[in-house]
């Protein structure tokens, strides 16, 4: 695992229930603000059964980008919690996201 793959589990992990956040707003609050894709990549090689919520962080609409099978547990972990998708299939930033307001530790 990478230094950045850790940072990525560790911010994610905070994301609260019933929240979403984007690629490129994890990665713009761990110091790096053009490394969405790197956040993307770091989510999508989490073993089976992680306790990171990986669900939670979308794309910039709001919208699933993760296709098939994997997309459709998204939006159902999802909306278990309380989000709800418009029928664009976008949720609703001023309800559900979370961003944090404490400082990330840079190291």
């Amino acid at each position: 695992m990478t230094k950045f793959s850790a940072k990525v589990y560790k911010l994610v992990r905070r994301i609260p229930e019933g929240s979403i956040t984007s690629y490129g707003r994890c990665a713009a609050m761990l110091g790096k603000p053009r490394a969405a894709q790197g956040v993307g990549y770091a989510l999508s090689h989490l073993p089976e059964g992680t306790d990171v919520p990986w669900w939670r962080v979308v794309n910039y609409r709001g919208g699933i980008s993760i296709p098939g099978r994997k997309g459709r547990k998204q939006r159902a972990l999802l909306k278990g919690e309380g989000v709800e998708f418009d029928e664009r299939g976008e949720a609703s930033w001023e309800r559900f996201e979370w961003a944090s307001d404490e400082a990330l530790p840079r190291g």
